[in-house]
């Protein structure tokens, strides 16, 4: 019997979120706003606690847990989270100028009125180490330093990584890992 990721405790996990066939989404603005707003709504209403996060043209990396006495546990939110982004990038996609609309919505398109953004499962890695859980921050904040967006972790918006500097603040309202 294979092994199946679980989240299985209130413990911190790491996890990635992934688009469809690796596609690169959130290359526009538009897009890459819906998952900021998304995680600041979750946040602000169903009780996740993000710790770091960064959001990549393909794939969001978080380490994040559900607040304790949260009306969801991890799952429930971030299977929310998944649904109601998937129907917002797709209604997105629609109405801005994206040169790739056709061929994103027909690599989407599941049935006849049904689409698909995100791959199943989020391959949750609970943290129980402190050097582990370093660790899965520096690959996180690294991500677009080693895909050649940036120089420094810090210079990416879409990022926690500034939040862990003196005098920035990011975009999502994250709870930093002392």
């Amino acid at each position: 019997m294979g092994f199946k990721y679980a989240i299985r405790s209130d413990n911190l996990y790491f996890l990635t979120h992934t688009i469809v066939d690796w596609i690169d989404v959130f290359t526009r603005r538009e897009l890459a706003e819906i998952i900021v707003h998304s995680l600041n709504y979750c946040i602000e209403n169903k009780g996740l606690e993000v710790y770091v996060w960064c959001l990549m043209p393909s794939h969001l990396h978080m380490i994040a847990r559900a607040a304790e006495g949260a009306k969801y546990d991890l799952s429930g939110i971030m299977r929310d989270f998944k649904k109601f982004t998937s129907k917002k990038i797709v209604g997105t996609i629609s109405e801005i100028h994206e040169s790739r609309r056709d061929w994103m919505l027909s690599r989407f398109l599941k049935g006849p009125h049904s689409f698909q953004v995100w791959q199943e499962g989020m391959h949750p890695i609970e943290l129980f180490k402190r050097r582990f859980t370093n660790q899965k921050m520096d690959y996180i904040h690294e991500n677009p330093v080693v895909a050649g967006i940036v120089r420094e972790p810090g210079d990416y918006l879409l990022s926690s990584a500034g939040d862990y500097l003196a005098d920035r603040k990011g975009l999502v309202k994250i709870c930093c890992i002392e």
